[in-house]
């Protein structure tokens, strides 16, 4: 665990300001195999999981982001991962799941619950008052820069589940996250259940958004109504998302 001022520093919830340090700056080492990090120290991977598993049972509208990676269904591996993506979602009450298809800005109307934008990666979980989550399948370039600016601007508790060497500004990451530490991960939510976590939604199903609800109760394809889109620069969103920055502007 890295120090701040001699005391150790710690990736713990925020708001923790505009610029936080990064969590590698502050010498918060990454995992190795068969480990974890939990808030800025190496914990083992069973230790990590339970960690996560209990924030995303017991947090405000825990929420899954699975990236590209997951969606794309791109090789038999993907596809198969993608599968147990949903036995794990399936042991979450009161789940919900926000994909991230593309990371590309998409201008002049943002989707705030389907898309982190690239610039503002926390107005999604902003918007929806989003206490935990997970990312999985999302490119580690851009998972570092965002997991920095939630951490800067919520309380949102993060978990990067990831394919390659972890992550040190989420709250909780475990490395080389394969389809055996997937189902790890649904062993470690039924787990954390019979040894009394009581889930903060429990008896609810994985939750879809109220416009995805109406359509599947009338049988219809669910497409999300054009008044629910956000104009850019209106509203909830400052100008800078349409303009973007000057970058002559002295």
């Amino acid at each position: 665990m890295g120090k701040l001022n001699g005391t150790p520093y710690r990736v713990v919830t925020g708001p923790e300001g505009l610029l936080p340090p990064a969590a590698t700056i502050m010498g918060v080492p990454l995992p190795e195999e068969g480990e974890g990090l939990v808030e800025g120290g190496i914990v083992t991977e069973a230790e990590a999981l339970e960690k996560a598993a209990i924030a995303m049972l017991t947090r405000k509208n825990a929420t899954l982001f699975p990236g590209p990676l997951v969606l794309w269904g791109w090789n038999d591996h993907t596809n198969e991962k993608a599968k147990y993506f949903f036995d794990v979602a399936d042991e979450i009450p009161g789940v919900r799941i926000i994909p991230m298809p593309d990371y590309r800005p998409i201008y002049p109307k943002i989707d705030p619950e389907a898309v982190i934008n690239p610039c503002h990666p926390n107005l999604t979980i902003s918007h929806n008052k989003i206490e935990a989550c997970v990312f999985i399948g999302v490119h580690c370039h851009y998972a570092s820069i965002t997991l920095k600016m939630i951490r800067a601007g919520t309380n949102c508790f993060t978990i990067a589940l990831c394919a390659e060497a972890g992550h040190e500004d989420a709250m909780v990451s475990v490395p080389n996250f394969d389809i055996e530490k997937l189902i790890l991960f649904k062993e470690a939510l039924i787990k954390v259940k019979k040894n009394g976590i009581k889930p903060l939604y429990e008896g609810k199903g994985i939750v879809p958004t109220g416009w995805s609800q109406i359509a599947a109760l009338k049988g219809e394809i669910p497409i999300k109504p054009e008044d629910e889109l956000v104009e850019a620069g209106t509203g909830a969103f400052s100008s800078e998302l349409e303009t973007g920055l000057d970058d002559t502007a002295e």
